[in-house]
């Protein structure tokens, strides 16, 4: 069964039933030492693109926002079976010219990565994919606040909806996470560290 460790801010470790190795935003935590196949950077904030800390397979695959919108369209990826697609992103803080999010495929598991952002046109579409986890940020600084992310969260329809970027200066913010799980359907606390099967 594959499994995701939640490393705080945006930053995930996703590794397959098959042994895949995933990571997300690399930045927080230090658990970054199982050698990648896929790294993921939403954007080129340094909360986000830290890849120098990943140990890295000699074939490792890293699709930054740069190659997520090469040729100025959202791209797709292939990669040993797990199917990367690059979403909308954006805010006042982050233009959507320089920032992607990603819907990430595992195993017939899709997962949500919704990066720095707001409220997107393009989450109308995401209740057709069925998502089974959103990962959405809700620090109400650089990002929309929880209510907003609890809105984002009934637009999208995930069976789980989880909170993250959770505070504008530190990697977690439980208070903040519950604010957003006291309003979001199906929302779903993962505290940094924490490591769940999917």
């Amino acid at each position: 069964m594959a499994k995701l460790l939640y490393m705080g801010r945006n930053s995930f470790r996703i590794i397959g039933a098959k042994g895949t190795v995933i990571y997300v935003d690399p930045f927080a935590g230090d658990d970054y030492d199982i050698p990648a196949d896929i790294i993921l950077v939403t954007h080129q904030h340094s909360d986000h693109n830290m890849i120098n800390k990943v140990a890295k397979k000699s074939d490792c695959m890293i699709i930054q926002n740069f190659e997520a919108l090469e040729g100025g369209v959202h791209n797709n990826f292939d990669v040993d079976g797990v199917y990367v697609q690059s979403v909308t992103a954006n805010n006042k803080n982050h233009p959507a010219k320089d920032c992607v999010g990603y819907i990430v495929t595992v195993e017939g598991i899709d997962m949500y990565f919704a990066g720095d952002t707001d409220e997107t046109e393009e989450m109308k579409t995401f209740p057709e994919k069925h998502l089974e986890y959103a990962f959405l940020p809700c620090d109400g600084y650089y990002n929309m606040n929880y209510k907003a992310a609890a809105h984002c969260a009934e637009i999208i329809g995930a069976e789980h909806n989880v909170p993250i970027h959770s505070d504008p200066h530190k990697d977690y913010s439980l208070k903040n996470a519950l604010a957003f799980a006291s309003v979001a359907p199906n929302a779903m606390i993962i505290k940094p560290g924490d490591e769940i099967e999917l």
